[in-house]
């Protein structure tokens, strides 16, 4: 087992935090709240807070997923390969979580109440919500509330479109979805009955990506909509986002239809969140209701 001592065990702690949506969810949290024009130390702080409360997340899952992991045989997971101590992830997971309520403190109040939510919602996935049909719901609520904290985040306490809301919470379902998905088998045979795992393979992931496109949609009508809408090349990109965003969910509707569950479905959603988060930067100030 590796210890506290071991120089490696950042790499592992950094391996055991899930680290592809932990830093997807800060880079659309720090684009977010520059589209909104927050100062630059704010952007840093936002990126910080954000950060800290998503690796506190992915760590406190591989630590409370620890024994399962092993069981199915995770090569993916340290824990699972006796790489990192149970303990050592576990203390990273609290001390990190410590320190995303500090840093949500200097981000206002609203921001601060929100990040503390969203952050709670995660770890009450990992402590159980993940084996049931609710399972979906702190995935709702956290990519719901990272527009908040994002734009939210100062003293003036702005509040983030509607819209904005909206897109992070059906945003959620699709991560939520594709995230799972390759594990189904190893889930089932471990207790693990999700929303996904009940809804089946094919099922769970039409309405992932089904959920991608209401996102683009939500996106695309913020943008060329309302009061203060995008003009000349602004709804160019738009559109031309929103039908890169199609493309993706029609790409990732076939691999479903044809059973395919792989890693590939996940990657599909958050290069699809790439291309929302170049929408979200574009669409700047009209992310302030």
């Amino acid at each position: 087992m590796t210890s506290g001592r071991d120089p490696n065990v950042l790499r592992l702690l950094f391996a055991s935090s899930h680290p592809g949506p932990t830093v997807t969810v800060t880079v659309l949290a720090a684009v977010i709240a520059a589209a909104v024009g927050h100062p630059f130390w704010l952007v840093v702080l936002v990126a910080l807070t954000v950060v800290a409360g998503q690796l506190s997340i992915g760590l406190a899952n591989d630590w409370i997923d620890a024994d399962r992991d092993r069981a199915v045989g995770r090569s993916d997971k340290p824990v699972a390969r006796g790489l990192i101590a149970v303990g050592t992830v576990r203390t990273a997971a609290f001390v990190t979580a410590a320190v995303a309520v500090v840093l949500s403190l200097f981000l206002g109040p609203v921001a601060a109440v929100a990040h503390l939510v969203l952050v709670a919602a995660g770890w009450a996935y990992d402590a159980g919500l993940k084996r049931t049909v609710w399972s979906v719901a702190p995935f709702v609520v956290a990519f719901g509330l990272l527009p908040v904290v994002a734009v939210s985040a100062g003293p003036g306490a702005q509040w983030p479109a509607w819209w904005a809301i909206a897109t992070g919470a059906v945003f959620g379902v699709a991560i939520h979805c594709t995230n799972v998905l390759p594990d189904l088998v190893d889930d089932a045979a471990t207790g693990v009955r999700g929303f996904p795992h009940r809804l089946g393979l094919r099922a769970a992931g039409i309405v992932a990506f089904g959920s991608l496109v209401v996102a683009a949609a939500l996106v695309l009508g913020g943008q060329v909509l309302g009061g203060d809408p995008v003009q000349g090349v602004g709804v160019v990109l738009a559109v031309v986002g929103a039908i890169v965003v199609l493309g993706l969910a029609v790409a990732g509707v076939r691999l479903v239809l044809a059973g395919r569950a792989s890693r590939t479905l996940f990657r599909l959603v958050i290069a699809s969140s790439l291309v929302l988060v170049v929408e979200l930067g574009l669409a700047g100030a009209r992310l302030v209701a």
